[in-house]
């Protein structure tokens, strides 16, 4: 056999173009301005996100420095005085404060495992029905509490969960209990009523993207599935559930990361005072020590730390969830 040339073995193998051999950032910045001109209407349609962006996320980063500083209503954040890390060795020996972050974990984790899993199944449960109506009907009805302010829900449940209230009525009705009592006063089960009360909100709302994935699944995988003989379920495991895997990995990394960032809304309309060691989360904690007690150095620091936990744990999610999709990341 005859051994290829070195002039076209050469030709054959593509060159290797070394780093200084890149483009001059001259020449760069100029083609980026050329095709800036011949797509400026297109390009231009992102800057007014981009100033929205900097005006008020990139600007407002500026007052984490109140959290190195004992900042007070009568100062500037020029000339506050420099504390250091006072705020935050004080915020490790506050009981308070990891009373708030123990209520914030229980919670978090109780939606974490049952609120994550409900809307992947009620999901699975309108795309399997077959009635187009009353899967309309489902679907409408499910996505209503998602729009109602924490505001009217917290009054419903106040409502219901009060000693006349339709909880009592009813569990009186069957005999589950012998006196009514104000189911919201008692602080044992305050995590139940806060995880149960944000599935009902917005279990409906969550299954959007779900049925938007399943609507795209080719048909005939199903019909080839049926013909081999695959019964509902095994349809669901080895079809529905592996072309939904992306979305649920994004949505689990999106849920992970606010762990620590349990609905502010929902926990300063249904806590009160004799439910408070329970209810107060970190959310709530800082707004009452910043709004409330005027100690925003103290309350930055807190925000300031419960961001970089939450950024550690939107990584760790992250890599924990490539692993699921052929080590690819979905973010």
């Amino acid at each position: 056999m005859n051994k290829p040339s070195a002039s076209t073995a050469s030709a054959s193998i593509p060159p290797v173009i070394p780093p200084s051999a890149k483009k001059p950032v001259g020449q760069r910045i100029k083609e980026f301005v050329t095709d800036y001109k011949r797509q400026w209407e297109i390009q231009s349609m992102v800057l007014p996100g981009i100033i929205f962006m900097i005006i008020f996320c990139y600007i407002p980063i500026y007052g984490l420095t109140i959290a190195f500083k004992n900042y007070t209503v009568i100062d500037t954040l020029s000339t506050a005085p420099w504390v250091g890390l006072d705020n935050f060795r004080i915020i490790l020996s506050d009981e308070y404060f990891w009373d708030a972050v123990v209520n914030t974990l229980g919670i978090s984790f109780l939606k974490l495992g049952i609120g994550f899993i409900i809307p992947i199944i009620l999901a699975i449960m309108i795309y399997e029905l077959n009635m187009g109506r009353f899967k309309k009907f489902v679907q409408t009805i499910s996505y209503l509490p998602h729009f109602l302010s924490w505001i009217v829900l917290g009054g419903m449940l106040i409502t219901w969960f009060s000693t006349s209230g339709l909880f009592n009525e009813l569990l009186l009705n069957l005999g589950l209990i012998s006196k009514p009592s104000n189911i919201l006063l008692d602080a044992g089960k305050y995590w139940w009523i806060a995880t149960l009360s944000d599935i009902w909100k917005e279990a409906g709302w969550g299954t959007i993207l779900y049925l938007a994935i399943m609507a795209k699944i080719d048909p005939t995988y199903y019909e080839a599935a049926r013909i081999d003989g695959a019964g509902r379920l095994r349809q669901i495991w080895n079809i529905t559930l592996p072309n939904m895997k992306a979305i649920i990995s994004l949505n689990l990394i999106l849920t992970v990361s606010g762990l620590l960032g349990s609905n502010l809304d929902q926990t300063l309309v249904l806590m009160n005072s004799q439910n408070r060691e329970k209810a107060e989360v970190i959310n709530s904690y800082v707004y009452r020590m910043g709004m409330t007690q005027g100690d925003f150095s103290y309350a930055t620091a807190v925000g300031l730390g419960v961001s970089i936990v939450s950024v550690i744990l939107l990584l760790m999610a992250n890599k924990v969830t490539s692993k699921l999709n052929d080590n690819q990341s979905v973010l």
